[in-house]
């Protein structure tokens, strides 16, 4: 929607772009795992809006991140979520928390507990059992987002009742091709947190690939 009397050329204009956004902007939102789902909601959530977001990553930038995550080869070797905190404050001046570290049964409570919400998009069974594990005992709300290893199926689902998949092998990950499901699920996660804020509504989706319906064709 439009919005009449803004200076584009304000220092201020993303504030005021986003104004709607804020009663809850500065809610503490949560991200564990910065990476191909984590990585891109952050974006998302920050040039909407958002401005009160930690990350918490234990992983450094690697060359093969370059095709599914929002980093560049300047910063690979750096904690991605240092990289991306920096990217973000360069682009709409977002003030984000990183944490780089692990996250484990160990550390959860003090690294969640503050959070008005939790979104795991961790790529292992532990810190996924970690994260529901505080989630629900210091009843927080908590989105859990995920693909499967062949990069075809995802989902975003909320505490309680979510169920930590196994570990599998494969990374989804190391192709190009997991880059449009991951800005897919992005958008859709970025939808739910913002109907989360606005109404308390707890929406959950599942994605498959396949069954989109897009008719790919070559150009005659």
């Amino acid at each position: 929607m439009a919005q009449p009397n803004l200076n584009p050329n304000s220092p201020f204009f993303h504030e005021e772009r986003h104004s709607s956004l804020a009663l809850f902007a500065g809610k503490p939102i949560t991200i564990c795992g910065v990476g191909a789902l984590g990585g891109n909601l952050a974006e998302t959530l920050a040039r909407m809006g958002f401005t009160n977001l930690k990350l918490v990553d234990r992983d450094r930038v690697e060359l093969r991140n370059l095709s599914t995550q929002p980093y560049s080869r300047a910063e690979i070797g750096s904690p991605k979520a240092r990289a991306l905190a920096n990217m973000l404050y360069r682009a709409v001046q977002a003030k984000l928390e990183p944490v780089v570290v692990e996250l484990a049964e160990a550390n959860a409570v003090p690294l969640l507990k503050e959070s008005a919400l939790v979104v795991d998009a961790l790529d292992n069974r532990a810190g996924r059992s970690a994260v529901s594990s505080v989630a629900q005992s210091l009843e927080l709300p908590c989105l859990h987002i995920g693909f499967s290893a062949d990069g075809l199926y995802g989902s975003g689902l909320w505490e309680p009742g979510y169920k930590i998949p196994q570990d599998t092998q494969g990374d989804p990950c190391d192709y190009p091709l997991t880059r449009p499901l991951a800005l897919t699920m992005a958008a859709l996660a970025a939808r739910i947190i913002s109907q989360f804020f606005t109404n308390g509504q707890k929406t959950e989706f599942e994605l498959t690939w396949n069954d989109l319906k897009i008719n790919y064709y070559p150009h005659e």
